[in-house]
């Protein structure tokens, strides 16, 4: 069966959360903490075993290559065993660890969605500042080691925006306020492309909220175990935490006329139902449209000019 009669792999790596699943989805299939775990027992064992051993260095370094997992397993396994060393390939927004990167791409494919990667094309999902250096590391990755038909890579705010509409034509063109948990930007989008030298970057993200409560918490007095105290504080954040939907009715009485006098500006605002994977929606929905296969580079293209074509990507046109 052609990989084009199947559907696309759609994987949104976040800071803090990955989700992952297939085009024509509306929920994604995972939801995942985008944090590897690696035994380095074995590493320190490859380093302290004898050179003349090399059977046992050879040993040590594959189990090392082996152990490793990912998500809430990795957080489970650094809190149980001093052994396991956790690594976030992801900061601001930005891929900083290419071999974790790597490592955490394979656990989605083969232990989560469970597919076979040389049968689905897939669209992954960068920040809007990212380096087109990085398109090629991650083309070459999806290429090289897991052989994929096919590969589109979609800038975040461009599908959010996507997931806001439910129509065939719909005008692809708005301003995106995209806060995640290691970086915030403030996207506009004309047209499907981004304004790149209008991007506003607000060095204000959901971890700094998470640490603030965690601050918080401390000088309370509030004992946490210190291995739990970050995805307590998570869970605290994420079950309370809300936005003011009236700012000046929550200011104080004598404040309210002067805060009224300002002109308002009428705004359309397009609030996605499920705002937490509204990114991933909108690469299901731009992936189920037979147009999708047409804009990917394909295995036969990266062969031909290398891995230079991940660069750039074409709009989708076809959508408004």
């Amino acid at each position: 069966m052609d990989a084009s009669s199947r559907p696309a792999v759609v994987i949104d790596n976040g800071t803090g959360y990955t989700k992952m699943g297939f085009a024509g989805n509306v929920e994604p299939c995972f939801i995942i903490p985008t944090v590897v775990a690696v035994n380095e027992s074995f590493s320190h064992q490859t380093k302290s075993t004898n050179k003349g051993n090399w059977l046992a260095q050879h040993t040590a370094g594959v189990m090392a290559d082996l152990d490793y997992c990912i998500g809430e397993e990795a957080l489970s396994r650094s809190r149980a065993s001093t052994a396991y060393n956790l690594s976030y390939p992801i900061h601001h927004g930005q891929v900083e660890n290419w071999d974790a990167m790597e490592r955490f791409w394979q656990q989605c494919i083969f232990n989560y969605l469970r597919c076979d990667p040389e049968d689905h094309y897939f669209l992954l999902t960068e920040s809007p500042l990212t380096a087109p250096e990085n398109r090629e590391y991650a083309g070459e990755i999806m290429f090289e080691t897991f052989n994929i038909p096919g590969l589109y890579i979609a800038v975040q705010p461009v599908l959010a925006l996507a997931a806001g509409y439910t129509t065939n034509k719909c005008e692809m063109t708005g301003v995106v306020v995209d806060v995640g948990d290691g970086a915030t930007h403030v996207v506009p989008v004309a047209d499907g492309y981004v304004i790149g030298n209008s991007i506003k970057s607000i060095p204000i993200t959901g971890k700094d909220v998470t640490c603030f409560i965690q601050k918080l918490l401390k000088e309370r007095g509030e004992f946490i175990p210190p291995e739990d105290s970050f995805e307590v504080v998570r869970k605290i954040k994420e079950t309370n935490c809300y936005t003011c939907s009236d700012i000046v009715k929550s200011s104080p009485i004598d404040t309210r006329r002067a805060l009224y006098k300002s002109q308002p500006i009428e705004v359309n605002v397009a609030n996605h139902p499920i705002q937490r994977y509204a990114v991933w929606f909108g690469g299901s929905v731009l992936a189920s449209t037979a147009e999708f296969y047409g804009a990917c580079h394909t295995k036969a293209e990266y062969e031909e000019y290398g891995a230079s074509i991940c660069r750039t990507n074409p709009v989708f046109k076809g959508m408004y």
